[in-house]
């Protein structure tokens, strides 16, 4: 069967490519985890105190989308991202010269802004507009970006840190993502020339069932059933998510692990989470999507419950590897959910919707900061954690097929 890239011109595919860079721009967010300790440590911060800024970051991230994808509307990709890679240089180059929390919460609005604008919407929209047939595929490969460059940053993070220099390790992240991004921001992505008609999608593809008459709008399913269980389940998996995600080298270095080992642990989990995305959709196309996704949050859970064992022998690299594949399998399938219990045609608005819990979310990483604060240790924040899941888990077998006359329901 002939690959859907190679109905893609050459200029196309490095756009693509060029896609795929600014994706890494997200990456640099994963520096949070690694020089948590060292900010803490250096400028006698609690740890709630440092985590109430990936509120603001998240925060400000949603509300940025519209704003980001109105103005890749208006003045074309070229602009957006190039100005928010420079946008993300200055935010960390203003945090690598920080004294103050008041100061760390404004950069990190800076931040969210810029990621933003690195993220999901505008390199989605240019790859869309070159790829249709094998669409998902090649959104997969480009978001893959984000852990590529997370992975690289906590290494990055990690060498540096041994030395106890969370300054330089910040700066480098900035200066590292400029070099690396803008480039390719400014000369390489771009929306395809007039007239152009990228190939047909696929039979069978999410594309052909757009314009689905059984489709609901974002009012029906607002009054379904199953949009206020996949609200849950998106709380769960982002309350868990976030709060493990910035918590995880301060938590393995707290039993002991040094500064470069526990970030290479960090990135490991962050860097497996690329095959998870390729994969996880080539899988949910011989399997049910139901079947797919509800055996991925079994393991998300299951990740959630080696944390409450962790000293036993293997336990780490195996919670690694769990949490690696199931968080970032979850991101790809989710959106797969949403369409099949709601279909195609208003997805965007529906997951938009949904995606509104990240913001109750970031409770996560304040919580999990104020449990240490309280008790010196995270382990009432992870019990909570894997009980949320656990509930999450059961809630995701009550999701179901809610358009009109769809038959027997596809989620019970």
């Amino acid at each position: 069967m002939k690959s859907p890239f190679a109905q893609i011109p050459p200029r196309g595919r490095w756009v693509l490519l060029g896609c795929l860079i600014c994706q890494m721009g997200l990456g640099a967010s994963y520096v949070r985890s690694p020089i948590l300790k060292h900010i803490v440590g250096d400028l006698g911060w609690s740890r709630a105190g440092f985590s109430v800024g990936g509120g603001w970051l998240l925060v400000s991230m949603s509300l940025s989308f519209p704003v980001v994808g109105a103005l890749a509307d208006r003045y074309g990709p070229r602009i957006v991202l190039s100005g928010c890679t420079l946008l993300l240089g200055v935010a960390f180059g203003l945090m690598s010269a920080m004294q103050s929390q008041w100061q760390f919460y404004l950069i990190n609005v800076l931040l969210g802004m810029a990621l933003a604008g690195l993220g999901d919407i505008v390199v989605g929209a240019v790859a869309a507009r070159w790829v249709e047939g094998g669409r998902g595929l090649a959104l997969g490969l480009i978001y893959t970006g984000s852990n590529l460059g997370g992975a690289l940053v906590g290494i990055a993070a990690g060498a540096v840190l041994g030395a106890d220099r969370w300054r330089l390790a910040v700066a480098m992240v900035g200066v590292g993502a400029v070099v690396l991004i803008l480039p390719f921001a400014a000369w390489v992505v771009r929306d395809p020339p007039p007239g152009y008609a990228p190939a047909v999608a696929v039979s069978g593809s999410l594309a052909a069932d757009d314009a689905g008459a059984r489709d609901l709008d974002l009012s029906a399913a607002l009054r379904t059933r199953s949009f206020w269980l996949l609200a849950f389940v998106l709380f769960a998996f982002y309350f868990y998510y976030v709060g493990v995600l910035n918590h995880l080298v301060a938590f393995l270095t707290d039993r002991g692990m040094s500064d470069r080992n526990a970030s290479l642990g960090y990135s490991l989990a962050i860097f497996v989470g690329i095959g998870a995305k390729l994969g996880v959709g080539l899988l949910a196309d011989r399997i049910s999507r139901r079947t797919v996704t509800w055996l991925n949050f079994a393991v998300l859970t299951g990740a959630s419950y080696l944390l409450l064992a962790i000293e036993l022998p293997g336990a780490l690299i195996v919670f690694l590897l769990a949490q690696g594949l199931a968080t970032a399998a979850e991101n790809v399938m989710l959106p797969l959910v949403v369409a099949e219990c709601f279909g195609a045609r208003h997805l965007a608005r529906i997951y938009g919707a949904l995606m509104a819990t990240l913001l109750a979310a970031a409770a996560g990483d304040i919580f999990a900061g104020a449990v240490f604060d309280r008790t010196g240790s995270y382990r009432v924040a992870f019990m909570t954690f894997a009980a949320l899941n656990t509930v999450a888990l059961v809630a995701l077998r009550m999701v179901r097929d809610e358009r009109p006359t769809a038959g027997a329901p596809s989620w019970t």
